[in-house]
């Protein structure tokens, strides 16, 4: 005779029903008790050497009839109803079995001791299928059966009438119970049938069973979530104050001004610093000569320009009271000091002759096919980023004949700490317009391509190459990556910097390359101007 597991098996697959009678499952003409063990063997791992436990056939039906659930609803369905739950590494296993997708499954012992069902006469019907005596009359004398739903119905009317309070027990209730406990009762009675929502809890069809079944499930998640969810506060709500009422910071400064009041003259705090005389300062002696690269032998000095302010003066630890006298007092006047004549110095450079400049020169094309020029040139060499030409006209942008460009770089101090510097650099489109002395200071050019863009220029070759001023001022190339390189440019000694069209986090890569080629250049050649 075949084992449980392998009849419902083949019950499952085959969809015939099974009957579950109280405590027994009948399988047609046999029948087992809900508690029989199976041999399908539960999974429990790093307990080998301990003795095997096996899922019981009230635990695989109550799989079976919710399937449908996820694994923690069925779980928590199932301790509800005090079943032993299949664990989820034997749920896909032991459902192939049972649907037919797998002939045999791991987990089942063949050495497990059995339990041979009960076999059921075959007089003996299902309660379902019993047929009345009246049914075994002729056709003429038939009575008609009730229906399921008739018997269900008459079940509830049945219920109704058992569960109506007669007027004997009413009065039995309120000869216990005060006429105000009994109306507090009926008003909780009644509250809690508004909020609740009316089911047919006796239609066990299975689209009515599967539908309970999705609702459990909604419904315990809900409250699976619902227990999780805490009321929380913004920042917003938190500094939001309930109260504005300042009185106590006015009582508190009448408070400290009282209190001043009461103390002595000779206990009072005195000021922690004594006014410094103004006149002082008059005294330092002024520069020889004014230097516009030597700002750094004024910085930190204080020039109050004989007014009587007093820089080191504070109000820390006095008291009101000696403030507001201070102020209210009468200010005494103080002579402004002469300025010193400032003595001429002998080195002094004679009014005709101009002393030279030591900022750099960078020469920029001024036609506008080129990548760089007096429109872009700030966004390129000061920002290091490349912006093209024809978007800064668009913008509104006009150019200049000249112009500043602050080079921002960093040096060792004196202690090992990095000290930033602004270094200006002039820029010219124009290199005609230098004089003699101006060419001193060209350090660099961007060349174009054509050779006429040196027509004029000083050092130029007989044949109008530009080998000759290249050797006197650094030569840079600018252009995109995909552009090819002009012949000119590869004959030349000429830097080449490559910008992307639409790449630009690379942008300043590029023009750091550029700055450290013409410090190298600088350092070697031109010296003596200030970079």
């Amino acid at each position: 005779m075949a084992d449980v597991l392998s009849v419902l098996r083949q019950y499952n697959i085959q969809k015939k029903e099974i009957v579950v009678n109280g405590d027994e499952v009948i399988f047609g003409e046999f029948s087992w008790p809900k508690n029989v063990k199976t041999n399908y063997t539960v999974w429990r791992p790093g307990k080998e050497d301990q003795p095997r436990e096996y899922y019981t056939l009230e635990s695989i039906l109550f799989l079976l009839d919710n399937v449908h659930l996820a694994h923690p609803l069925y779980v928590r369905r199932a301790v509800s109803e005090n079943i032993p739950a299949v664990r989820r590494p034997d749920r896909k296993d032991l459902l192939g079995y049972l649907n037919g997708e797998a002939p045999t499954s791991a987990s089942i012992d063949p050495g497990a001791p059995l339990e041979i069902g009960v076999q059921r006469s075959t007089q003996v019907k299902r309660p379902s299928q019993e047929v009345p005596p009246e049914a075994k009359k002729p056709r003429n004398e038939e009575v008609e059966p009730m229906c399921p739903a008739k018997e269900r119905l008459a079940a509830l009317l049945q219920g109704h009438k058992e569960g109506i309070v007669k007027t004997e027990q009413i009065r039995a209730l309120s000869e216990a119970m005060s006429v105000e406990k009994i109306a507090s009762i009926k008003a909780k009675i009644m509250a809690k049938k508004r909020a609740t929502i009316k089911t047919d809890l006796h239609d066990m069809t299975p689209r009515n069973q599967k539908y309970r079944s999705s609702v459990d499930g909604e419904v315990d998640a809900t409250q699976d979530i619902i227990s999780r969810e805490r009321v929380g506060r913004t920042r917003t709500t938190i500094l939001q104050s309930t109260r504005m009422d300042f009185s106590n910071i006015f009582a508190i400064l009448r408070s400290v001004e009282a209190r001043e009041e009461r103390q002595a003259p000779d206990q009072r705090p005195a000021p922690l610093a004594a006014p410094v005389d103004p006149t002082l300062h008059t005294k330092r002696p002024m520069p020889t000569a004014y230097n516009r690269y030597d700002q750094e032998r004024f910085k930190g000095k204080e020039e109050i320009e004989g007014f009587t302010i007093n820089t080191t003066d504070t109000y820390h630890g006095r008291t009101l009271k000696s403030v507001r006298e201070e102020v209210s007092a009468p200010k005494a006047h103080t002579p402004v000091a002469q300025p010193v004549p400032r003595p001429i110095s002998p080195a002094r450079l004679p009014p005709n002759q101009k002393k030279a400049s030591q900022t750099p020169i960078i020469i920029v094309p001024a036609t506008t096919t080129s990548l760089i020029t007096m429109l872009n040139v700030k966004d390129l060499l000061q920002d290091s980023k490349f912006v093209p030409p024809l978007e800064k006209k668009k913008q509104g942008c006009k150019p200049q004949n000249q112009t500043l460009v602050h080079r921002t770089k960093g040096q060792m101090g004196a202690e090992g700490a990095a000290v930033w510097l602004t270094v200006p650099y002039k820029v010219v489109d124009q290199p005609l317009q230098l004089g003699p002395q101006d060419w001193d200071q060209v350090v660099a050019v961007f060349v174009q391509g054509p050779a006429w863009q040196f027509k004029g220029w000083p050092g130029l070759m007989p044949d109008g190459s530009p080998v000759g001023i290249f050797a006197k001022i650094k030569a840079f190339h600018l252009k995109y990556e995909e552009v090819c390189l002009d012949p000119n440019v590869q004959k030349w000694d000429v830097t080449v910097l490559e910008v992307s069209s639409h790449k630009r986090h690379q942008d300043r890569v590029v023009f750091l390359q550029f700055w450290e080629a013409l410090d190298v250049y600088m350092r070697k050649h031109k010296s003596h101007l200030k970079f």
